[in-house]
């Protein structure tokens, strides 16, 4: 196919103007000047590149920059940095080049995006690593992070090019990173498209039953929000009110979530929609108009009590403002109502952008995402030094979390996660006091280190000098500051132990006449399954590993139990492994792996339990080989973001010999004769053969568990049709 560059580049430009139209930000004739020369430097480094989908590749930099300067509504130097964000890493540029033409400050952000390129080192997670990056560029530059959700933003958006294994990597990735981080930056809109794309790729027939309900439904909806406003906009009108009503379904996602949850349909879900009444006001009225508005909006519908959320008294740490309250609407349906300023709802839209754009005029100091950047500067300081696992580990647990707020004895105000405990309220206040805590006062009264605390609770921790950190205090704790705190105590300990440790075990070497060496160490190290030297000292010094355990191992050295061992070896892989003809004389080669589609050795995933039939894949696991798990498994978003290097493609082509065991419950209203129907559709007419059955009646209501086998999942569906369609069976569900 002919490619006419003419009508390339009248495109080229088409979409660098309308970029520049639609900027969130007032841009100087200056600002106009460097993201042109920025434009000019993108188009010429990029001209013999292309996309996967056969587009220029500057079109890829121009809508980063677009969603930079609109979207999120970033400044110029944002702006210049987004389309020159891939030059340096996939061009014949330089970083001395950017900071020769643009300046340091441009060539620091373009600096910190080309280091979160991909790395390629097969023996650690590529995703963890890369994950590591972008969380230590918030040290540097906030934009660099924000320029790296734009451009996963509009990847995602032209995703439909890639190869499928390669969608389901970037789709599983933005889930567990990117729109996690685009949340804690306060862009929602942007965290519920990737979100929502993401689902596309991951759950796509959920994905696509869920738009198409929700376009069928759109004309009902519009008539619902329509009648809604009416009934509010009189009494808003008459109270002199400058406002908008808005009304919009919820994401995709939510709704995906709340089905998968609730195990309902489309349909039976009551709040799909959401009206939003956006209100103009000076900063001093913005709460008064607010509560005004909502004691409005509850003098004509009920509202429900326990779905009130005030985020305007105290907005959420992610710079979030707003009140929100659900009532009963017109037609006896439940419908949730939004109240917020223009400033507020252009910080929900915006994120950190517009909390700049604003702080100087309302002289906003207290700003939440500035303490949690702060935050995670202080992480990862503390963990400098740990691996990308437990970084995330640790990392992710103040993304998504709901909040509890606690009052220090003097007053203050400390925003912690739901679930916190005392003792993570006293790491809170500051690492020492956390590593001497013994106790704590709530409200006056004593309470142990593990109690969980309540919004609204007064705080006073007790502290000794002769206290310090205990293992058990991890399986209490919840924030990443405590449990870093404590980890790192915990392993200064052990270092100071395992030191003794090795002296110990030097000293058995000698006895045992056994040289001590590296290889040595290495060899009594596997010999014990032991993950580190460190932990073999550390055992040897506590006395786990004693005397008659080295001994074992100096017995094992000898060149008899060697060959006795090797041969035990060799015997137990024959009998446990058959060989692929085997597999095929015996029909076992259930699963094959790869385009090549090879037959390997696997075990099944015991978090998901797959079947054949089953959409699965393989993992590969460190210790015990290659395990299967169902695309939908709860850890799958987990693996594929963290190690898709070790994910291997898997189908079954044969599962006719084999029984697999599942377990279903079944609900639903309890009759005489129920038990008996239930189990003639599954002996009588199925032929399936049930392991276990235990049914339980409570006010007429009954559940039942029951384990079986079946042979693969046509014959699971046929069952769960034939049991639905009992009477009296209301839902049945697969455990």
């Amino acid at each position: 196919m002919e490619i006419d560059l003419e009508k390339e580049n009248l495109e080229i430009t088409r979409r660098y103007k309308q970029m520049l139209k639609n900027t969130y930000q007032v841009i100087s004739t200056e600002d106009k000047k460097l993201i042109r020369k920025a434009f000019e430097i993108a188009k010429e480094a990029h001209k013999e590149q292309r996309r996967k989908s056969g587009e220029p590749y500057i079109y890829h930099p121009i809508e980063v920059a677009n969603i930079v300067a609109n979207e999120i509504g970033l400044g110029a130097l944002s702006i210049a940095s987004a389309l020159l964000h891939d030059v340096v890493e996939d061009t014949h540029y330089t970083l001395d080049d950017i900071e020769k033409l643009f300046g340091k400050e441009i060539a620091k952000i373009i600096n910190g995006l080309t280091k979160i390129a991909i790395i390629n080192d097969s023996d650690i997670s590529i995703q963890s690593e890369n994950y590591r990056k972008l969380l230590l560029t918030l040290s540097e530059d906030f934009r660099v992070i924000l320029i790296k959700i734009a451009d996963r933003l509009h990847n995602m958006r032209t995703l439909e090019s890639m190869k499928p294994e390669k969608q389901l990597k970037i789709a599983s990735e933005t889930t567990f990173i990117y729109a996690p981080l685009a949340h804690r930056m306060g862009l929602y809109n942007i965290k519920s498209e990737l979100e929502d794309l993401s689902l596309k790729y991951t759950e796509t027939e959920s994905y696509s039953y869920i738009v198409q309900s929700l376009k069928e439904s759109e004309e009902e909806r519009n008539q619902y929000i329509k009648e809604f406003t009416q009934t509010i906009s009189k009494r808003l009108d008459e109270e002199n009110f400058n406002y908008v009503i808005k009304g919009r379904p919820k994401s995709i996602n939510s709704i995906f979530r709340k089905i998968k949850k609730q195990g309902i349909p489309f349909d039976e879900i009551y709040d799909k929609f959401a009206i939003r009444i956006i209100y103009k006001s000076d900063f001093k009225n913005e709460k008064f108009l607010a509560w005004k508005i909502y004691s409005i909006v509850t003098d004509e519908f009920i509202p429900n009590p326990s779905r009130l959320r005030d985020w305007i008294t105290q907005p959420r740490s992610t710079g979030y403002e707003s009140l929100h309250t659900t009532v009963i609407g017109p037609g006896k349906k439940w419908v949730e109502v939004q109240i917020r300023s223009e400033r507020m709802d252009e910080m929900a839209e915006k994120g950190i952008a517009a909390h700049y754009k604003y702080k100087e005029g309302f002289n906003v100091e207290d700003n939440q995402i500035e303490k949690w950047i702060v935050q995670v500067r202080e992480l990862l300081e503390t963990l400098q030094n740990s691996n990308s696992k437990d970084l995330i580990d640790n990392f992710k647990l103040d993304l998504y979390h709901k909040e509890i707020f606690i009052f220090t004895p003097k007053g203050e105000l400390k925003v912690l996660p739901n679930g916190s405990t005392s003792l993570d309220f006293a790491y809170s206040v500051h690492s020492n006091v956390g590593d001497t805590c013994l106790g704590a006062k709530v409200n006056g009264k004593l309470v142990p280190l593990s109690y969980k605390l309540q919004s609204g609770d007064q705080v006073e921790i007790i502290t000794s000098s002769q206290q310090k950190p205990k293992p058990d205090w991890l399986e209490f704790v919840v924030t990443s500051r405590a449990k870093t705190r404590i980890k790192n105590s915990l392993n200064a300990e052990k270092r100071k132990i395992s030191e003794d440790g090795k002296e110990i075990l030097l000293r058995k070497f000698r006895h045992l006449k056994i040289s001590p060496s590296e290889n040595e160490i290495n060899n009594i190290q596997k010999f014990f399954k032991e993950q580190t030297s460190q932990d073999l000292f550390y055992h040897v010094a506590i006395g786990k590993i004693d005397s008659k355990e080295l001994k074992r191992y100096a017995e094992s050295k000898s060149v008899i139990n060697t060959i006795l061992n090797r041969f035990k070896r060799t015997t137990n892989v024959q009998k446990s492994t058959p060989k692929p003809e085997e597999y095929e004389n015996k029909n076992f080669d259930m699963l094959v792996f790869g385009d090549n589609e090879e037959t390997l050795s696997y075990n099944f995933g015991q978090c998901c339990n797959p079947i054949p039939g089953d959409s699965v894949f393989g993992f590969v696991s460190i210790n015990q080989g290659i395990k299967i798990h169902k695309q939908d498994c709860p850890n799958a978003i987990s693996m594929r973001a963290n190690y898709d290097y070790r994910v291997i493609k898997a189908k079954w082509i044969d599962s006719k010999n084999h029984q697999f065991i599942v377990n279903i419950t079944i609900n639903g209203i309890d009759r005489f004769g129920l038990l008996n129907d239930i189990t003639k559709i599954v002996t009588d007419m199925l032929h399936l053969n049930i392991k276990a059955f235990n049914i339980s009646s409570n006010d007429g209501i009954f559940e039942g568990k029951v384990t079986l086998e079946v042979t693969n999942k046509t014959l699971l569906n046929k069952l769960f049709d034939k049991l639905k369609a009992i009477d009296g069976v209301i839902k049945v569900s697969r455990d």
